[in-house]
């Protein structure tokens, strides 16, 4: 089941950022996020949750088994195209809790997403990705997104 969000989820939705970056980065500080979230949730920058609805065997019967806490989110910005000057879709946040990994639900969230852009009029979708994601690149590569620049950093030492 998908539930449309709201900025009253910015709790919710920073707990799931945290998970994100503590997949990739477990050791981080994440109490920052806030300052994202207060940002760039907004009506316009639509959420989505979505919840686990299945089905288990109750004494020989079929009972409904609800889980009240999301199995993943998707978080959908806008973002202005550089080289045309453009607004398009972003992709903020895509997380599926890992025991529901690999089962199409990071699949179905990416298509939910891009059918609200197109109904918008957007003619892309951006999104950044850590390189040392594999699984993440592996869906959007199987979704046709393709790498358009690159994001390069370098550290600076207050010593030198």
């Amino acid at each position: 089941m998908i539930r449309r969000g709201s900025t009253q989820d910015k709790a919710l939705l920073i707990t799931f950022m945290k998970r994100t970056y503590q997949d990739i980065f477990p050791n981080q500080d994440f109490s920052h996020l806030w300052q994202t979230v207060e940002q760039y949730l907004s009506n316009d920058t639509p959420l989505w949750w979505v919840y686990f609805i299945g089905k288990q065997s109750d004494i020989g019967e079929q009972a409904e088994d609800f889980s009240l806490s999301p199995i993943a989110c998707l978080w959908m910005g806008n973002a202005i195209d550089q080289i045309t000057g453009l607004r398009h879709a972003h992709l903020f946040l895509l997380y599926v809790v890992p025991e529901h990994r690999r089962r199409g639900v990071g699949k179905a969230l990416m298509q939910y997403g891009e059918t609200w852009a197109k109904a918008r009029g957007d003619k892309q979708i951006g999104l950044q990705v850590f390189a040392s994601n594999a699984p993440a690149l592996d869906l959007y590569n199987q979704l046709g997104f393709q790498t358009q620049s690159l994001w390069m950093v370098k550290e600076l030492n207050s010593g030198e």
